[in-house]
């Protein structure tokens, strides 16, 4: 099996493998020509962030800066907004649902690394899917941690960190997020 499979499938991997590395490196010089265009050419903009994350067919705004690890492990849904200095490490899939807002500063997390000293200090980690359903918001400065499943119709708010998973049609909030409220989301 390889470091790429091993990653994908959410075992332990060498992130410094070659594969890896260089896909990491290609990604880097892609996010790192988006981030330096000018507002004036947005055009090219969305050409390489199409290119980064293979977003052919779909409607997206991501504000620059904008940062991932791979960019071909991130899966966006139709109308998916994303604002200034998001950061997705997408060591394992990160899918985004339709209807999605995503303030600015957020970081979303598929990496992960193991708690005992003597993996951890042979630099192998591992890493967790996380999705995110339709309709959600979430606000400025979340962070949202490996392996979670966030609901359809969720407000996350500002500043929240999202550890373990979150239901359809509430509001969580804190750190550790939690459920604050319930919303109706039912069409009346």
């Amino acid at each position: 099996m390889t470091e790429k499979e091993k990653m994908l499938s959410g075992q332990l991997y060498n992130p410094m493998d070659p594969v890896l590395s260089k896909e990491r490196y290609v990604a880097r010089l892609k996010f790192q020509k988006i981030n330096s265009l000018a507002d004036d050419q947005i055009k090219e903009r969305n050409k390489l962030f199409k290119d980064l994350i293979g977003a052919y067919d779909k409607v997206f705004w991501i504000e620059p800066p904008f940062y991932c690890d791979y960019g071909s492990n991130i899966k966006l849904g139709k109308k998916v907004f994303i604002n200034f200095n998001c950061c997705i490490l997408d060591t394992s899939e990160v899918k985004i649902g339709n209807n999605v807002f995503i303030g600015p500063n957020v970081q979303i997390y598929t990496v992960a690394h193991p708690l005992e000293i003597k993996i951890r200090n042979s630099l192998l980690e591992f890493s967790k899917p996380i999705t995110i359903g339709n309709d959600v918001w979430i606000g400025g400065s979340v962070i949202i941690c490996p392996g979670v499943h966030i609901g359809n119709g969720v407000v996350i708010a500002a500043g929240s960190v999202v550890v373990k998973d979150v239901p359809d049609n509430v509001m969580v909030a804190g750190n550790p997020a939690i459920i604050k409220k319930e919303i109706d989301n039912s069409e009346k």
